[in-house]
């Protein structure tokens, strides 16, 4: 399959199998959710601009994430918050926003294709870990985009409600920008307070 990433996406983990590919975004963010998507393409679907999401400009990725809601078989999205972060903890309140996603799916996949190395199981569907999958498999760039842009607009709407951290530019992420924002500003209901600079912050306060 040629394509822009080498020749190593793959529109199939098997020619008969009908697969979602699982991908999340926010993982290792300050503020806000961690969120997730699945992805169902047609066997054999080809597109040769799906990419891993970090590879894609912002107007790709939005360009894109059209082109996957009209061409998957099936797709959702879902989040876990930053309570249910700070409750479970990241990794697991990874799993369950993934969970989530594959719950509202309209068609139950043959397979589950998940990015990096661990997954908590979901009912009796096989699944498969793929590190940089979203570098390897159709379905999991896909999924990896639509995460991220869900993502990256849920912050922005959270950038109006707290500016001084400007979530608009950074996304919840742990940007020098943000990190002095919560110096001096504290800590917003958005934040999660399990995170090791939350943590830190408090010595200062």
């Amino acid at each position: 399959m040629a394509n822009k990433v080498q020749d190593i996406l793959k529109s199939g983990f098997s020619a008969d199998l009908l697969e979602a590919g699982c991908d999340e975004a926010g993982r290792g963010c300050l503020a806000g959710p961690v969120m997730a998507a699945a992805v169902i393409f047609p066997l054999h679907y080809k597109n040769s601009d799906i990419n891993d999401s970090k590879k894609l400009t912002q107007k790709e990725r939005h360009d894109l994430r059209d082109v996957i809601r009209h061409d998957a078989l099936a797709w959702a999205v879902a989040l876990a918050t930053h309570e249910e972060i700070d409750e479970i903890n990241i990794l697991n309140a990874t799993f369950l926003a993934m969970h989530r996603a594959l719950q509202q799916l309209s068609i139950t996949p043959a397979l589950i294709l998940v990015d990096g190395h661990r997954f908590k199981p979901f009912g009796s569907i096989r699944h498969q870990c793929i590190v940089k999958g979203d570098q390897q498999y159709l379905s999991i760039a896909a999924a990896s985009i639509l995460a991220k842009t869900a993502r990256d607009d849920y912050m922005v709407t959270l950038h109006d409600e707290y500016p001084i951290y400007n979530w608009r530019k950074n996304k919840g992420y742990a940007t020098s920008e943000h990190r002095m924002a919560v110096f001096h500003h504290g800590l917003s209901p958005y934040h999660r307070k399990s995170f090791s600079l939350n943590r830190q912050l408090k010595l200062y306060m």
